[in-house]
């Protein structure tokens, strides 16, 4: 049997001091997470990061710099995912695209915001990307290959 990670895209986005965030329902709650998605096959990463945002949020971002790269293993199920994190820029904002199913919003919160709601946070992840972002972690695009 040949093991295969799920692999994820998320996005830090950054405007005035805030930042970009997801209200979904997941798993029969409503959490908040970054912009996020699976990869799609034949898909790069940056794009994915792109697509996912823009399903998710109605916002078109372009991608700067990877903020990392982590691993994490769902308690409940085993299951293990790769999320590429990437810090992008925000460039335009279309609020007539209708949001992935599930999503229910997208709203822009503060770093305390962010924190003072860690117990509706999807994952642990999503104050570990921002603590890295807000650390300075960012790494060139080029680290990621295209073959």
């Amino acid at each position: 049997m040949v093991w295969t990670p799920r692999v994820t895209v998320a996005a830090v986005i950054e405007n005035d001091g805030r930042f970009l965030l997801v209200e979904e329902m997941a798993e029969g709650r409503l959490v908040l997470n970054q912009p996020a998605g699976h990869l799609e096959h034949g898909e790069s990463l940056i794009d994915a990061c792109r697509r996912e945002t823009l399903e998710e949020t109605g916002w078109r971002v372009e991608p700067d710099a990877v903020v990392g790269v982590y691993r994490r293993i769902e308690p409940t199920t085993g299951i293990t995912t790769l999320r590429v994190c990437f810090s992008a820029r925000p460039l335009s904002h279309d609020p007539s695209l209708t949001l992935d199913e599930g999503i229910e919003r997208a709203l822009w919160l503060s770093r305390q915001e962010l924190a003072d709601s860690a117990p509706r946070h999807r994952t642990e992840l999503v104050m570990h990307c921002l603590h890295d972002y807000l650390a300075g972690a960012r790494h060139p695009l080029a680290l990621l290959a295209h073959a």
